[in-house]
């Protein structure tokens, strides 16, 4: 019997010695509940804004446990450096909220819309009492994010052209001629949408992202108006009522038009292309489940990039101004004659100069004088628009030419002192965004969300300072000429710089 124990007995010691499995890794700690509160206060000049179209500081501010994150839209130009906001006015802003309401000056988030409308002299303080009316009335909220898709309302700026060169849409410069024309760049359609509700279901806030310039104007205001973004953001707060405030951030615009911005035949007007991406706002926020989710954080970082040294492309476009100027020939003809010809040998290319029995009649008698008359007459027509067309190619030359010297004088002064931009990076529930002080083009937003280790991932331009244009290292080698590649400080590699921070900023988030 004993031996026949001996191995259940063996058994039972070794199951005795056996060590208890390790006990599973603590969960990680849910993240606090997330509270929100939303204002907006007028910031229109007196006087300045038609009634029905003003513009707005809008604040939101999140916390959750003790992290806090004020976001703010300015429909303004930007936030410092152009336009009616001061350049001390983020400095400001950040200190009153610190000392007053205790917000960390890194939580501050300031996005312009890069419209082009007249602000109040004492925006900075209308930007406070936003922020402490929205902290006066925090509630609990849950996160939805979503994304749309709008590509009816905006245009790449950017031409192609034949011989290689990029030029730009602008109303500083006349459009190249079709023929030279092969194509233009990108637009972003991307809607990013993050909506907040109430605890008993009702939309508190819905920030929208969308890459275009707010530069289409209105036929009352003028430029003077909070244009598409503005009328975007006002049908998608009339849409869901309840005091619902709708915050617009501006994305990588920095090479995008609105749609039909050169138009001449009918009037440019901001509110349709407005009214169209507000509904797209509306449908998308309308289709997230919004959700419980506490996660929020703000992540800063000062950028040093390098500067640009613009003094060859400056020689490249003395020389090209130099050729134009030279290029310029007499001509019999003025406008007025120019324009009366013109109708005449296009409507009747066969006979411009009289009726065609006319040019019968001298074919039937041996004689030219109506077709030598013709040769000659095409060739002034000619000569004057070889004229004109060069007069609108040095009208975009010195145009950008004065840029590069502006800029190069400004680098110069710098003293070899890189250029300082903060990086900033927010997370709101799944709602991730990334922002720049810089005019970013398509392109570079592009490339950053294509390595975000995050799905969607919203990239800003305009924040919490003001940069000039930032386009990529190969629009920056443009052999032509165009504002995005003029209207700058900064060198080609400063896109490496950027791409490589914000992708560790990224992660970080």
């Amino acid at each position: 019997m004993p031996r026949l124990l001996a191995p259940f007995a063996l058994a039972a010691a070794l199951a005795g010695c056996e060590q208890p499995a390790p006990a599973p890794p603590p969960a990680p700690p849910a993240a606090p509940p997330l509270r929100a509160g939303v204002a907006k206060v007028v910031i229109s000049r007196p006087g300045a804004i038609p009634a029905g179209d003003p513009l707005y500081v809008k604040a939101l501010v999140l916390k959750s446990g003790a992290a806090t994150a004020v976001l703010v839209t300015l429909d303004a130009v930007a936030v410092g450096e152009i336009g009616y906001v001061p350049n001390d006015y983020l400095a400001k802003v950040r200190a009153v909220l610190q000392k007053e309401h205790g917000v960390p000056p890194e939580g501050v988030v300031v996005n312009a819309s890069h419209c082009h409308g007249t602000v109040c002299a004492d925006v900075d303080a209308k930007t406070v009492e936003a922020v402490a009316a929205a902290l006066a009335n925090l509630v609990p909220v849950t996160v939805g994010v979503g994304v749309g898709h709008e590509d009816r309302v905006s245009e790449n700026r950017r031409l192609r052209l034949k011989d290689g060169r990029e030029v730009d849409v602008r109303h500083a410069y006349s459009l190249p001629p079709d023929a030279a024309v092969v194509g233009a760049g990108p637009i972003d359609p991307e809607v990013g949408v993050l909506r907040l509700d109430r605890a008993d279901g009702r939309t508190l806030a819905v920030v929208f992202t969308f890459a275009c310039h707010p530069i289409m104007g209105t036929p009352a205001a003028g430029g003077n108006t909070a244009d598409l973004s503005g009328f975007a953001a006002r049908l998608v707060e009339e849409a869901f009522g309840g005091g619902a405030v709708a915050l617009f951030v501006q994305g990588c615009g920095g090479d995008v038009n609105p749609l039909g911005y050169k138009a001449v035949h009918t009037p440019r007007d901001a509110e349709p292309l407005g009214n169209r991406l507000g509904l797209t706002v509306v449908r998308t926020a309308r289709s997230v489940r919004p959700a419980a989710d506490g996660r929020l954080a703000v992540l800063n970082e000062t950028l040093k990039l390098p500067r640009a040294d613009h003094s060859e492309r400056i020689e490249r476009l003395e020389a090209e101004q130099s050729r134009l100027v030279k290029s310029f020939h007499g001509t019999t003809l003025n406008l007025r004659t120019f324009l009366e010809l013109s109708a005449k040998y296009n409507l009747t290319p066969d006979s411009p100069a009289d009726y065609a029995y006319r040019y019968q009649a001298e074919k039937a008698r041996g004689r030219d004088d109506l077709l030598k008359l013709d040769e000659a007459t095409r060739r002034d027509l000619r000569a004057y628009l070889d004229n004109v067309l060069a007069m609108e190619e040095l009208t975009r030359v010195q145009t950008n030419l004065a840029l590069l010297r502006k800029h190069q004088e400004a680098n110069r002064l710098a003293g070899g002192r890189p250029l300082e931009a903060e990086l900033v990076g927010l997370r709101v529930g799944g709602f991730v965004l990334v922002a720049f002080p810089g005019e970013l083009t398509v392109e570079v937003g592009q490339a950053v969300q294509r390595a975000s280790p995050h799905r969607p991932t919203f990239v800003a331009g305009y924040t919490n300072g003001y940069l000039y244009y930032t386009p990529t290292a190969a629009q920056l080698r443009n052999p032509g000429a165009a504002q995005e590649d003029c209207d700058t400080r900064v060198a080609p590699e400063w896109e490496r710089v950027f791409q490589d921070r914000t992708a560790a900023l990224l992660k970080r988030l």
